[in-house]
């Protein structure tokens, strides 16, 4: 490690749990990041800012005025411009050392067979059921410990599904694919500014913990926020021995 990412990171590095080699897992990793929007803002900031040395994004939007309320990433001069682009601009300018690789385009699952290989850790902060099910098909089988984040009007949550613990469930377990809830968007519901903020945050820390290795995460657990009482509320997710996803993978 050089001087100056000595100096760059030297808060992580005073903390004894990180220190320089777990400073090293970070700086070593490749991070892929599902949506460049609420979520993704702050978490894909957070990733380059602790110094994640390579972080590919992938979202098919373009940045619109609406945006801007929470997604802190972007601002108005990127009002037209494809979300990854300037998302990529904000992250250079962050932290140039982290290498970001950006994907205008949706994950779907033969993009996600051809761009898995070497991540890893995937956090999914889209906004999309099919998608954020064909990213957990896809990191279960490929051993990819993933980061799922969601948040609408004053309510949030966060988990980790690491299916490299045989009794960790995933993604499936917990919402079935063939068990769809009613489409929820912020265009038409709304979404509380600082929420996404928080969700996002926990989700770039949770994958910080991941990398390096850390005993405890959110592994097997739901974090629930009510962001109108500012109140968390915690659920243990069973892993389901029937589920079509995991369990032809264990």
């Amino acid at each position: 490690m050089q001087d100056e990412e000595l100096l760059r990171y030297s808060r992580h590095i005073l903390l004894d749990e990180i220190g320089i080699e777990g400073q090293e897992k970070i700086t070593q990793a490749h991070v892929l990041v599902i949506g460049a929007g609420g979520l993704g803002s702050p978490a894909a900031m957070y990733l380059a800012a602790a110094g994640v040395g390579q972080l590919s994004l992938v979202d098919p939007d373009e940045v619109d005025l609406t945006n801007l309320q929470r997604q802190i990433i972007h601002s108005t001069s990127s009002v037209g411009q494809p979300k990854v682009a300037s998302a990529a601009t904000r992250l250079n300018a962050l932290n140039p050392g982290t290498q970001v690789h950006g994907y205008a385009q949706s994950a779907d699952a033969e993009w996600l067979a051809a761009h898995l290989p070497g991540i890893d850790v995937v956090l999914d902060c889209c906004d999309n059921f099919s998608t954020r099910q064909a990213v957990n098909a896809a990191c279960v089988a490929r051993g990819i410990p993933l980061v799922s984040g969601a948040a609408i009007r004053f309510d949030g949550q966060v988990a980790v599904f690491d299916t490299r613990k045989t009794d960790a469930p995933c993604y499936a377990c917990a919402f079935p694919p063939d068990d769809a809830p009613p489409p929820t968007r912020c265009a038409t519901m709304g979404v509380f500014a600082p929420l996404v903020g928080i969700i996002g945050a926990m989700q770039a820390a949770e994958a910080l913990k991941v990398l390096m290795g850390f005993p405890v995460n959110l592994t097997g657990r739901l974090m629930l926020f009510d962001g109108l009482r500012s109140e968390w509320t915690e659920m243990r997710l069973p892993r389901d021995p029937a589920c079509p996803v995991c369990s032809t993978h264990r």
